[in-house]
């Protein structure tokens, strides 16, 4: 990838001085034939002016090739890194963020990368390289030309840049983060949409989705026009050193210090020049809008890790002894704990039911017991070791989670099943439905397996989803399944429906079911409510809750 990158950059200084060269040599030799000399004293210069075409050409495609490949390679680790650190934060490091805007991040800010390489770095090289060699080749024909040359390519290559970043610093810098919050709204948008009309709320997010469009828009016109003057701005250069060349040449010839078909390359040479400085301003500009992009990704690694893995963790396995939870308190935020002095335990195929009101603190304990958030006092232990001396993925190989909120891809029934289990076969992918209840379903229809579910499970009603996303984690054949309200948002028939199936399905299992519904306990063998502070009926572990 470096190395793609570094044959890019010589190629693309190559390909550059191939440009003035033959600029140069293009000039001379038609200042010369203009003469009528034998043709022998040309040969040289012909050959030249072809090899330097040929070069510019094949120089200018390799750039461009190994460029873009290397950058693209970049992108694609960078982009793997972000996303595994998002994996690794998701979901209780995610809390600040929102849905469009992490997604602007991984897609749009990421993209960024490519740019910093392709529009930035390579371009801003290439010209320095280039500028200096062509003031040092004027500085060899005519001084005075070449202050003049070095004074216009200084003003279009450093000038330009300073001025245009203080122009439009606030609005290039802005850019990524209003691309951010336009993503994120609309995401909120789209997905919200039955609640805001609901509660009489759209016009109210399309205006604030608005306000955020026509800031953007303005943004990007300030930006807009800032390259609009320094492409006037560098034109205007590349006039004067022209014009200045054009005197000074004229002088010299005519003072005998310059031979006459030299003034065509003193003159002419400037204008392959400014062809290659003209691309530092617009570089420049990218650079801005690039390096907010970077700081949004910084912020995301920046982002405290909830439940980091330890240097050396224990060894894993499936099996599973007991799940214990002794004087637990946790928070999303740090010092805003959730739950307070918290104790239970999960014995092998226990069937237990956690109790309580929304908000109450129940899904912070099923993250709590998953791995996704450690404890800010207190330990649990799995199998009695301290779940901090776990890897996080070796947790949630014993202990699987299936929440209200659990995702199908916009794929087929058998890709969104094989997600716990990429070996799976076909008889143990309908073996896994028809627990779910939903077997005879799919054997039904038209493409059966192949038939897809929709962006986020559209194709397929609330209770299909859940069973499909029960059947997947059934495939994974956890030893410890945290059901966390799986009948959240569902009709009371479908929910009692699906509840009574979920506890069928997962029998011989061990069973946390998080709900707030109060018949929860004919589901399961015993029950704990978090209510009033305390936790009651866990007979396993004595215990108590201070939850808020």
């Amino acid at each position: 990838m470096i190395g793609r990158l570094l044959v890019a950059l010589v190629s693309g200084v190559a390909a550059a001085l191939c440009a003035v060269g033959l600029m140069a040599t293009s000039a001379w030799l038609i200042s010369r034939a203009a003469l009528h000399p034998p043709v022998l004293h040309l040969m040289v210069a012909i050959v030249a002016v072809r090899a330097f075409g040929i070069g510019r050409g094949v120089l200018r495609y390799v750039e461009r090739v190994t460029g873009h490949d290397g950058a693209l390679r970049l992108l694609g680790v960078v982009r793997v890194r972000v996303f595994r650190r998002l994996e690794r934060l998701a979901p209780a490091g995610l809390a600040g963020f929102r849905r469009g805007d992490l997604a602007a991040r991984l897609v749009d800010d990421v993209e960024s990368i490519v740019d910093l390489v392709v529009r930035v770095a390579l371009p801003i090289a290439v010209a320095a390289v280039t500028g200096v060699a062509s003031v040092l080749l004027i500085w060899a024909l005519l001084p005075a030309a070449a202050i003049a040359l070095a004074a216009a390519v200084l003003v279009a290559g450093v000038g330009v840049p300073v001025l245009q970043s203080m122009l439009v610093r606030r609005a290039d810098a802005r850019l990524a983060p209003l691309r951010g919050a336009l993503a994120a709204g609309t995401v909120d948008l789209v997905q919200g949409l039955p609640d805001l009309i609901a509660y009489g709320a759209v016009d109210e997010a399309l205006a604030a989705l608005d306000r955020t469009d026509r800031e953007l828009v303005g943004a990007t016109r300030r930006s807009a026009g800032a390259t609009g003057v320094s492409a006037a701005v560098t034109s205007l250069c590349t006039g004067l050193a022209v014009l200045a060349a054009l005197v000074a040449g004229a002088l010299a010839v005519r003072g005998g210090t310059l031979d006459g078909e030299l003034l065509a390359v003193v003159v002419l040479t400037p204008l392959a020049v400014f062809e290659i400085v003209g691309a530092v301003p617009v570089a420049a500009q990218q650079w801005a809008a690039a390096r907010a992009a970077l700081r949004r990704l910084a912020e995301v690694a920046a982002t405290r890790d909830p439940a980091p893995d330890p240097a050396v963790a224990v060894a894993g396995g499936r099996s599973f002894a007991a799940l214990r939870v002794e004087g637990v308190s946790a928070a999303w935020v740090p010092g805003r704990p959730v739950v307070r002095d918290v104790s239970f335990t999960l014995e092998p195929g226990a069937r237990v039911a956690l109790v309580g009101p929304s908000g109450s603190g129940k899904s912070t304990i099923a993250a709590l017991l998953v791995r996704w958030l450690d404890p800010c006092a207190g330990i649990v232990t799995l199998n009695g070791v301290d779940l901090r001396r776990w890897a996080g993925d070796d947790v949630r190989r014993i202990v699987g989670y299936l929440g209200d909120d659990a995702y199908l891809f916009d794929t087929t029934i058998e890709a969104n099943l094989r997600i716990g289990r990429p070996d799976a076969t076909a008889e143990e992918l309908y073996s896994a439905l028809d627990r779910a209840r939903l077997g005879d379903w799919v054997r039904g229809l038209p493409q059966g397996l192949a038939t897809g579910v929709g962006e986020h499970g559209v194709a397929v009603s609330g209770g299909q989803r859940r069973r499909l996303a029960l059947a997947r984690a059934l495939l994974a054949d956890f030893p410890v399944l945290v059901l966390d309200e799986p009948t959240e948002h569902l009709d009371e028939q479908t929910a009692t429906a699906l509840l009574r199936d979920l506890m069928a399905a997962t029998s011989g299992r061990t069973v946390l079911l998080i709900t707030h519904r109060p018949d929860a306990g004919q589901y399961v063998d015993s029950i704990m409510t978090l209510d009033g502070g305390e936790i009651h009926g866990n007979p396993a572990l004595a215990g108590a809750a201070a939850v808020s």
